[in-house]
């Protein structure tokens, strides 16, 4: 174990003095720096989620950086970097720094020339206030994000993006305030996102396919009991595209199961398809959702889709919702979801169109209430090394997601 301040000033100190394994323990304060981690199996864990601070002081573009394998990240804060709160990646640049977005264009990932990082955990992590993301993994396997929060990022608070058969499980964390709670881009296979709140954003959550990425389409998850509510929030930064007051945006997902979802009080759209360039939103299954619920309003629409006839929906499916059937846009969207031909689509000018407000400054975004942080036991155990793969929880028998879920550590009703 490798103590913060007390044998190093600094983290990033420690973490250059540390071995394979080690863990590095950091004591409640404010520490203005990035830390960037090359040393595999290594933990960095603060004393204290909210007393233990990384602040990027809106200057600084990432509070935690990992490219090695097996990091563990546990039980702090990282607030106001200007793009990353917590980046695991593969993914280096020309410069050599890590990164996330350096592709030209259209080029493929090359997994020789960028391997994916395997085996990564983030848990008990606070993101406040980060320019573009609160919590990261891309080009990154076996690893989860769990009981964590993000608010206040422009793009995304929890973002899974960029890999095959990633074995990656996101869940009990809070994500609100942000431009959108949680995406997922061309991350395909084995994503299981299940028991968050993603409410209080201006987009619950997306699963997208991005030719301007590696590994399109987006395809086959599960998201699963799942709490996606009310996204129609001023206090959040403006999202890129102008997108406002949607549940769960699939552009161009591919064969996702979703199952015991709430969605609802979402004034444009619970459920919005559409295509992304050639890449219809297809076989796309919505089981046991539930669309409304006590103390919410209505969805503007409970599911809508306004694909392009050239890259047309099909195969996309809800069923069991409760308590009734859902409202559709066009009303015949669900009629023969499963007869493969083509789903009849909208415009995006017949959707509902509320009031958008103007987006705030990430580093305005009010801050987040305390959150729950790990026992005393449990900070000063020195942990084994994460395993090959990620422990998944079984998904035969999750309940459809309440109105209370993680309501106790969300700002945001």
């Amino acid at each position: 174990m490798i103590e913060v301040p007390a044998e190093h000033t600094t983290i990033q100190a420690a973490v250059d003095a540390a071995s394979p394994g080690d863990l590095v323990l950091v004591s409640a304060g404010t520490y203005d720096e990035q830390v960037e981690i090359t040393t595999p199996d290594l933990t960095i864990r603060g004393v204290d989620r909210n007393d233990v601070v990384i602040d990027g002081e809106g200057l600084r573009p990432y509070g935690i950086v990992s490219t090695a394998d097996g990091t563990r990240v546990e039980n702090l804060t990282v607030q106001r970097a200007t793009f990353y709160g917590v980046l695991v990646t593969g993914l280096r640049g020309e410069d050599g720094e890590p990164t996330a977005h350096d592709l030209d264009g259209y080029s493929t990932l090359d997994p020789d020339e960028h391997p994916p990082v395997q085996r990564f955990g983030i848990s008990h992590v606070t993101a406040a206030n980060n320019g573009l993301y609160g919590l990261y993994a891309f080009d990154a396997q076996h690893g989860y994000i769990r009981d964590s929060y993000a608010s206040g990022s422009a793009d995304s608070g929890i973002y899974v993006g960029q890999c095959r058969e990633c074995d990656v499980l996101v869940t009990g964390n809070v994500a609100e305030r942000n431009a959108v709670g949680f995406e997922n881009a061309n991350a395909s296979d084995s994503v299981v996102v299940v028991g968050n709140r993603f409410s209080g954003n201006r987009i619950g959550m997306t699963l997208l396919s991005n030719y301007q990425e590696a590994f399109a389409p987006q395809r086959a998850n599960t998201v699963a009991g799942n709490a996606v509510l009310d996204n129609d929030t001023a206090e959040s930064p403006a999202h890129a595209e102008g997108g406002f007051g949607i549940g769960i945006g699939i552009s161009g997902g591919q064969h996702n199961t979703f199952r015991g979802n709430l969605v609802a009080g979402n004034p444009v759209a619970g459920i919005l398809l559409s295509n992304t360039e050639d890449l219809p939103a297809t076989g796309n299954s919505f089981e046991r959702t539930a669309f409304v619920t006590d103390g919410h309003e209505p969805n503007g629409v409970d599911i809508a889709n306004t694909s392009a006839a050239r890259a047309a929906a099909s195969g996309n499916c809800v069923t069991e919702p409760t308590p009734a059937a859902p409202t559709a846009l066009p009303s015949s969207l669900l009629a023969a979801c499963g007869d493969g031909g083509p789903q009849p689509a909208a415009t995006v000018g017949e959707l509902p169109h509320p009031e958008v407000p103007a987006g705030q400054s990430f580093l305005e975004v009010p801050a987040p209430p305390r959150q729950p942080t790990m026992s005393e036991d449990e900070v000063a155990a020195v942990p084994a090394a994460l395993p090959p793969v990620v422990d998944m929880p079984d998904l035969g028998g999750i309940a459809t997601a309440t109105p209370d879920l993680l309501a106790e550590s969300a700002a945001t009703s």
